[in-house]
């Protein structure tokens, strides 16, 4: 009969109990589920549970008393610590009282499959090693085969420290045979610099009986590499009770480690890009001011007065600015602004333009995919990316080099997917090859930190990769990095494709359109107020200002019958923009309204257009782009 573990999760949150239960029960584990630390007592007394998740902070006891009656009983129950309250010192507690692992809320169900499967792999492990040791004297060739066949190392060392055994496995992972194992030290194996701790751990197992569990140990392998290992041992007995040396297992952790470390990696990436997008939302609101006050002076004054060539320079000046501020939202989290049906292959030809007008020295080679599958991107943020990637692989190259570029269309399998956490499915990919200098593992595991360059000071602000990575990502796809010193590099980007086809692109227009309606325009910054005011004056509308959220609701109730558009902020206190448009939609349902943000398309504001707002600007804009989206909201286009 197959050996079915047995979860006790133990958190006073009801829905995630209930939640957990039916993800793990579909894993094919046994689940049961308590709400109390005095229910989760109860029921380890009455059951025999392998593994509990456990919520460190209940109403009416802390995890710490469950693990420590655990411990004082004897139970060998393993605990993973899942909890919102996490501080370093909680970590180190609960994992010195014997917790086996520790995640913190919120948290990715397939993160704490991993946790869950590595702790019942090594309760498997466990129960099937203590079952073979009872019955050893009557079936000695199916406790070896199963030691044999262990994926992890199984160790005994004599009473000096002398390995007498080890498993295939020992082979597999360190590279050693076994005769060059046997007779040999367990401290020749060990890391330099650690081999004191280690004497003192056997020395506890030897002399007082003890037993070593999931102690990290890092062991050389033979080509001089280093491999991380969970290691657990117990003292090795004669027939007479005697200890004669200890027993242990050595499980290779050292994937699972790097896993952890791509995790904090990643965590670390979304902190600094939820910086970065709330800068670039508040450097956008400072450029709107001055795109705002410069749009108005364009509408007074003649292509020859002498101040025009100045007020032309301070509209560059402020379009270099966006764009800054878009790489930033870019690698920030919701970097997408205006999503639509795009063609791979029409953008690459364009950059290559653009690009290949400043390097001429690069040669360029292009191969695209014929029947290039259609994709739903920001058309800008893409071409940001593409763009990024040349200029990346220029820097690499030297005066004279060549570019090699590919598009194709690709299906990716969960194989391919996993290690970057998308789906699988149909994709298009893009290729930069370089024959540059390439770069070390150090550059490629750091190469998508922002500020982080290679170059020299004032030819990099190491956004460029940093801002496609975030780019990329938001779109649903991934970047993957080949390269070796000296050999060039190649940075591939994967995008899921769309079923929907690619439509005829319309010639943007250039004049200022106008209207008499009624705007009410809201916005908690007041250079925001005062330029949109005027600029709406100027277009000829009347205007109604409103400050914060729950303003715009009262002036709008006020003035339902006349207003016939409302302008919203997104981000404002007391109420903010989502809040104060269902409000409005409450008040009239037929209500105009269009979003406005220093952020961008998505997040919330994708929340509200799926809702039925009518449409959505991105600070900083000019007079004409508000003009021309403000008559279609109210024109129904």
């Amino acid at each position: 009969m197959a050996y079915t573990p047995e979860i006790l999760i133990v958190d006073d949150e009801v829905r995630m109990c209930d939640s957990l239960k039916v993800l793990l029960s579909n894993e094919g584990y046994e689940t049961r589920t308590v709400h109390s630390g005095q229910g989760a007592l109860e029921h380890l007394a009455q059951n025999n549970i392998d593994l509990v998740l456990l919520d460190i902070i209940m109403p009416d006891m802390n995890g710490l008393e469950i693990m420590d009656y655990i411990k004082q009983k004897g139970l060998g129950t393993l605990v993973i610590i899942i909890t919102g309250h996490a501080s370093l010192n909680s970590a180190i507690t609960s994992l010195r009282k014997g917790a086996y692992d520790y995640i913190r809320k919120p948290f990715e169900f397939e993160e704490l499959l991993k946790r869950v499967r590595n702790a019942v792999d090594q309760k498997t492990l466990e129960k099937e090693y203590s079952i073979i040791s009872e019955k050893l004297a009557f079936s000695e060739r199916r406790y070896q085969d199963l030691v044999n066949s262990s994926p992890d190392i199984i160790y005994t060392l004599s009473l000096d420290g002398m390995f007498t055994y080890v498993n295939p496995a020992w082979e597999k992972i360190l590279g050693h045979k076994s005769d060059e194992i046997i007779g040999a030290g367990f401290a020749d194996f060990v890391r330099d610099g650690v081999t004191d701790r280690y004497r003192e751990l056997f020395k506890r197992v030897k002399e007082g009986g003890e037993t070593i569990t999931d102690t990290s140990c890092t062991l050389v392998h033979k080509d001089d590499t280093f491999r991380l290992f969970s290691m657990s041992g117990a003292p090795n007995l004669d027939s007479e009770g005697n200890i004669v040396g200890i027993v242990g297992v050595l499980k290779d952790i050292t994937e699972q480690r790097k896993l952890q470390t791509q995790l904090t990696q990643a965590q670390k990436m979304q902190a600094i890009g939820t910086l970065a997008g709330g800068v670039a939302h508040d450097f956008n609101n400072l450029l709107m001011g001055i795109q705002g006050r410069t749009s108005l002076m364009f509408l007074n004054i003649d292509p020859d007065h002498p101040y025009y060539e100045h007020l032309k320079g301070i509209e560059s000046i402020v379009e270099s600015g966006a764009g800054l501020t878009k790489q930033l939202l870019g690698f920030a989290r919701g970097g997408k602004y205006e999503v639509k049906a795009t063609d791979m292959n029409e953008l690459v030809h364009k950059t290559i333009q653009m690009f290949g007008r400043t390097k001429k020295e690069i040669k360029i080679h292009t191969d695209y995919e014929e029947d290039i599958w259609t994709l739903e991107v920001d058309r800008g943020q893409i071409e940001q990316v593409l763009l990024n990637m040349y200029v990346n692989a220029g820097h690499a190259m030297p005066e004279v080099g060549e570019l090699y570029i590919q598009t194709r269309n690709v299906e990716l399998r969960d194989d391919d997917t996993r290690p970057f956490s998308v789906e699988p499915g149909k994709y298009v990919k893009f290729s930069v090859r370089d024959n540059g200098v390439g770069m070390d593992e150090e550059t490629q595991r750091r190469i998508f930190e922002p500020f982080f360059t290679t170059k020299e000071m004032g030819r990099g602000t190491g956004l460029g990769l940093a801002s496609a990575y975030g780019i990329v990502k938001n779109h649903g796809g991934f970047i993957d990095v080949t390269s070796k010193k000296g050999e060039g590099a190649t940075l591939s980007v994967f995008i899921p494709a769309s079923e929907k086809k690619v439509p005829q692109r319309q010639e943007s227009q250039t004049t200022l359109m106008r209207g008499t309606e009624s705007v009410l325009l809201v916005d908690d910054e007041e250079m925001i107020i005062e330029v949109g005011q005027e600029i709406l004056e100027e277009m000829g509308y009347r205007v109604l200002l409103a400050r914060n959220g729950k303003e715009a609701v009262d002036v709008y109730e006020k003035n339902k019958d006349e207003i016939d558009m409302v302008i919203l902020d997104m981000i404002m206190p007391d109420m903010g923009g989502g809040e104060a448009y269902d409000k409005i939609k409450e008040i009239r349902p037929e209500a105009k309204v269009l979003l406005s943000s220093g952020y961008s398309i998505e997040g919330q504001a994708s929340e509200i257009l799926a809702r039925g707002c009518n449409g959505f600007i991105q600070k900083p804009f000019s007079v004409k782009q508000l003009s021309h989206t403000i008559r279609q909201v109210l024109d129904g286009n």
